[in-house]
């Protein structure tokens, strides 16, 4: 026999899911079969798999060891602290360490952390062998005490909200199943507000408000803007409000309000406006790319700027009504040096009206 007790990860979901991850190369129709035979038993008792865990609940399996070891399945192993550099051959603890601290860390509770995410960071892995801000996370956690291994089995802390590989900026991070869930909460009702700044082609009027529909492409990741609802049934309402910063001779520096949070949403609605962000290649005016290629831009000036949570309580009163701020990154201070440049008197440098 042996037992298991909940722990603050594992507590607020459901017995079965619990037990799927804990003896994950068990099939279902074992489990419940287990639960029926009482050879699973949640505090003592029959379960049925439905009822929702708490912290100090006692699961006990009344199975052999050998027949627990096997359903259990490997555990991921994570070096201490080189596992910033697996697949890539062995590196030096120091080295592993350093990249382990090069993303800031903006704010940290117990529950939840609000990592600014560099450019060229996957914020989840798209292929096996990536490394993301999720393996960034489980490593800088396990690195600094605050997850066991062990927990891996059972619960893996994950970001809460995604930005694209060359958006830098503000992400939120659950380092508990409470904080993962409570962000994800706050991210789908919109009480969370939040903030982007952008360079943008052309000279958008002084603020509004963009709404238009989405729809992503099948088999391609990338979405097209519709000003009035399309046919198919997948395109979802989007809304973005911007407001400008500063107008350069060529381009635009903005803040934008994400309303609705949807893959390449404020890249492809201020396409469609007119005003493409500098240096998109996907969305972008590439005669406008190739000329701020000069500026050393080589990929979309977007940056997750801002977030302002609503009034909170509890374990998360310390994020209650508070604005977190990611610094702006250096390339937008090397664009704006640019921009300021090319109002000087060189004007055979400055883009041509057909171009943007």
């Amino acid at each position: 026999m042996r037992e298991v007790t909940i722990g603050p990860n594992e507590g607020g979901q459901r017995f079965d899911k619990y037990l799927k991850k804990y003896l994950k190369e068990a099939g279902s129709g074992f489990l419940y079969k287990m639960l029926r035979k009482k050879n699973i038993t949640l505090n003592g008792r029959r379960a049925d798999g439905s009822e929702k865990l708490n912290t100090g609940d006692r699961v006990c399996f009344f199975l052999a060891d050998e027949t627990i070891e096997k359903f259990r399945g490997p555990v991921p192993a994570f070096r201490e602290t080189g596992s910033a550099f697996r697949g890539s051959g062995p590196s030096a603890p120091e080295e592993a360490k350093k990249e382990l601290l090069s993303i800031p860390v903006l704010y940290e509770d117990g529950q939840v952390l609000l990592a600014d995410k560099p450019a060229g960071l996957l914020t989840q892995k798209a292929q096996a062998r990536d490394y993301s801000l999720n393996e960034w996370l489980t490593d800088y956690l396990l690195a600094g005490g605050k997850l066991k291994e062990e927990e891996l089995a059972t619960f893996r802390p994950s970001v809460c909200n995604r930005l694209d590989r060359n958006t830098s900026g503000l992400v939120i991070c659950g380092k508990t199943l409470a904080g993962s869930q409570k962000m994800s909460e706050l991210i789908r009702d919109r009480s969370l507000r939040k903030f982007y700044r952008l360079f943008a082609a052309g000279k958008p009027p002084a603020s509004g408000l963009a709404e238009s529909w989405l729809l992503r492409e099948e088999n391609s990741n990338q979405v097209r803007i519709y000003e009035k609802k399309p046919a198919d049934s997948r395109a979802v309402p989007v809304r973005t409000g911007w407001r400008l910063l500063e107008a350069y001779e060529d381009c635009s520096f903005l803040e934008v309000e994400l309303f609705t949070g949807k893959t390449h949403q404020i890249r492809a609605q201020m396409a469609a406006l007119g005003f493409p962000l500098i240096g998109d290649a996907r969305y972008g005016n590439e005669a406008v790319n190739r000329h701020f290629r000069r500026a050393g831009v080589r990929s979309q000036l977007l940056h997750a700027f801002r977030l302002e949570f609503p009034p909170l309580d509890g374990p998360f009163s310390g994020l209650s009504e508070r604005s977190v701020v990611a610094p702006e990154p250096e390339s937008f201070f090397r664009m704006r040096r640019f921009c300021e440049g090319q109002t000087g008197p060189a004007k055979g440098n400055r883009l041509s009206k057909k171009n943007i």
